[in-house]
């Protein structure tokens, strides 16, 4: 059964349409109108191996934190929709990821519990184009409560917010492909509970 997903979520800020494809090859088709969000967005999709579409027009001419978390909050709501019942996955996922000077650990819990353990901290604020690094956590919340993940992330080094900002985009997508791979040894859904 394919694990596809197509919402689309309107408000009076923002309109976010997401497709998603959690066994895709990693291709991407992104537009929300901020540059290097787009370009993190791709890189999920790459190195979590998901086809991803996200089409999004928001308030920019305030700021772009609607644009980011509701894209998160879209995002999460696809992933979720297109795990189903989570039976037969991995659930567990975990990755190192360097970028130069930075290394991001991210640790993935397809729990059905929203929840996002955020130790990052950005030594410097910077615009990075029309991005805001102070965004990445209310992206990676959203995503996280919607898709009903719990998330941990952490920087173990760094000092350029490029490079971990982007370090945490790949070691999330890392972390994710892991925890939402089928394995064919489990049986039904991964808990005691028998539930997710």
């Amino acid at each position: 059964m394919p694990r596809t997903a197509d919402l689309t979520r309107t408000t009076r800020e923002t309109s976010i349409r997401v497709a998603v494809d959690l066994d895709g090859r990693g291709t991407a088709t992104v537009a929300t109108g901020i540059g290097f969000f787009d370009h993190m967005l791709d890189a999920l999709a790459r190195h979590a191996l998901l086809d991803l579409v996200v089409e999004g027009a928001g308030d920019l001419h305030v700021d772009g934190h609607h644009t980011v978390e509701d894209a998160g909050i879209v995002l999460g709501q696809a992933i979720a929709q297109a795990l189903g019942d989570r039976a037969g996955i991995s659930r567990y996922g975990d990755a190192f990821v360097p970028l130069d000077d930075a290394l991001v650990r991210a640790v993935v819990d397809v729990s059905g519990r929203g929840y996002l353990a955020y130790g990052i901290e950005i030594p410097k604020w910077q615009m990075l184009g029309d991005y805001d690094v102070f965004l990445t956590p209310e992206f990676f919340r959203a995503l996280a409560v919607n898709a009903g993940l719990t998330v941990h992330l952490d920087l173990m080094r760094g000092d350029n917010p490029h490079h971990i900002v982007e370090a945490a985009f790949k070691a999330f997508a890392r972390a994710l492909r892991a925890a939402i791979a089928p394995d064919p040894r489990v049986t039904g859904v991964p808990s005691t509970k028998g539930v997710l």
